[in-house]
């Protein structure tokens, strides 16, 4: 006679905690539908890190600089050769611009968002601009990528499928949320792991992903198969049916000695972490490579707390930018691309490093300051089949608008959709069955990628 188990609570069973503020369990976050679990494409790439430069980076004074331009819009900072002849890059780039040959650069971004960081960043990381429309996460945004890439192209392996660090940006330091980083109509259970935990602190860890004191990994294999075998006696199956699955990917989780170590920063020589950078970015770029390498699909790197903190520099933007930012993401970025290059991982792994929209080409009297600009920006991409040396587009002698080949965000999501096998154009569905486009605007550019389609 079998004799059923008193109702053990999901984070009992799983020991599995809650993730960030939002209250998911391991059990949410691994769930997959079934009938989506299938690329589009043959993919160029496995995995994703997206630097979300948050605020709002100067591509004046980063990546389209202008040494023959006036003083008021040229700035404070020379220019310096890089690795790709012709090409120049700000002097406080130095160790990125040894990367520029493996680099595709876009310098005609534009958007429809000038004022609401919140809408903006939408825009970018979605791809659906529709315009000024700000305030925090509504759950019927757009979902952000890593939520399509986990539904379409689950790990292979027992990893967590996509995260999120080190924080949930906020719309400035008392607001809500920003849009762009949750699953929005996938629904909650589709959102990422979110760690905020700054890495680069010597108790760095995630217990979420720890079993309780003494559940061991025994016998947490027993009451799982104890689950499995009461759910096919009380549904007459064979086979377990869907939710235990996905209890059982989250047992795997949990048992995982490689989704475990994925998180253990404090393994990495000293050399490789100063080489990152010690700071809570540098780091958090460097757990960003320990989670890809362990199967993790898309990591997404947040750099601010809130809008106005890192990025947004209306006031002392060149000091702002030589003394800390610019330092930071040099390290950073130049270290993610060298580790995986030696890795054997760049070529499968694309690195795009964007932001919400660019500064005004005239200097404003706040210190030297810039303030947003939606009608001219840059970005990087790099890994993953995008072209290597490439600068596309060209903006015009003050930075201000496009010169040619401008784009728009819709096109550069749907690219990186590309790279990693899913058709931009494709149909996913919300809660209630209604079927959306998966990037409402835009098309690959197939001139930004070596791919042939």
């Amino acid at each position: 006679m079998l004799t059923l188990l008193p109702r053990i609570s999901r984070r009992k069973l799983l020991q599995a905690g809650t993730f960030g503020t939002l209250g998911l369990s391991l059990t949410d976050l691994v769930g997959s539908d079934e009938a989506n679990q299938k690329a589009d494409l043959t993919p160029a790439a496995d995995a994703c890190v997206l630097i979300f430069l948050n605020g709002g980076p100067s591509h004046l004074d980063m990546w389209d600089v202008k040494p023959d331009a006036p003083g008021e819009i040229r700035g404070e900072f020379s220019s310096i050769a890089t690795s790709l002849p012709g090409y120049l890059m700000s002097e406080h780039l130095p160790r990125l611009a040894m990367q520029a040959h493996r680099s595709t650069v876009v310098r005609s971004m534009h958007h429809g968002v000038n004022n609401a960081h919140a809408a903006a960043v939408y825009a970018a990381i979605t791809g659906h601009d529709r315009g000024e429309i700000g305030g925090g996460t509504k759950p019927t945004d757009y979902p952000t990528p890593g939520s399509v890439l986990s539904m379409i192209r689950p790990p292979e392996r027992n990893a967590v499928s996509h995260v999120c660090l080190p924080y949930i940006t906020k719309e400035g330091a008392q607001g809500p949320p920003q849009p762009g980083f949750f699953a929005g109509f996938l629904g909650s259970q589709r959102d990422p792991l979110f760690v905020l935990k700054d890495p680069n602190a010597a108790d760095f860890g995630i217990p979420e992903l720890t079993l309780q004191s003494g559940v061991s990994a025994d016998r947490l294999a027993t009451r799982r198969a104890l689950v499995e075998q009461i759910d096919r006696r009380l549904s007459g199956e064979s086979s377990p049916r869907e939710m235990t699955g996905l209890q059982g990917r989250a047992i795997d989780l949990l048992t995982s000695s490689e989704a475990q170590a994925a998180f253990r920063i404090a393994d990495e020589p000293d050399t490789l972490r100063d080489s990152y950078g010690r700071n809570i970015y540098g780091q958090s770029t460097l757990l960003a490579r320990r989670l890809i390498e362990a199967g993790t699909r898309l990591v997404t790197l947040s750099w601010a707390p809130d809008a106005n903190a890192t990025w947004d520099t209306h006031g002392s933007n060149f000091k702002k930018l030589k003394e800390t930012l610019l330092p930071q993401l040099d390290s950073a970025v130049s270290s993610l691309v060298t580790d995986f290059d030696e890795r054997g991982m760049l070529d499968r792994t694309v690195i795009a490093i964007m932001g919400d929209f660019g500064r005004t080409p005239k200097i404003n009297k706040n210190d030297g300051g810039r303030d947003h600009w939606n009608y001219c920006y840059s970005l990087m991409l790099i890994g993953g089949g995008f072209r290597k040396g490439l600068v596309y587009g060209a903006s015009d002698a003050t930075g201000a608008f496009p010169a040619r080949d401008a784009l728009i965000p819709g096109d550069i999501v749907s690219t990186i959709y590309h790279q990693l096998g899913i058709r931009h154009d494709r149909m996913i569905y919300d809660r209630q069955s209604r079927p959306f486009r998966l990037v409402p605007t835009g098309d690959v550019v197939a001139d930004l990628i070596t791919q042939k389609f």
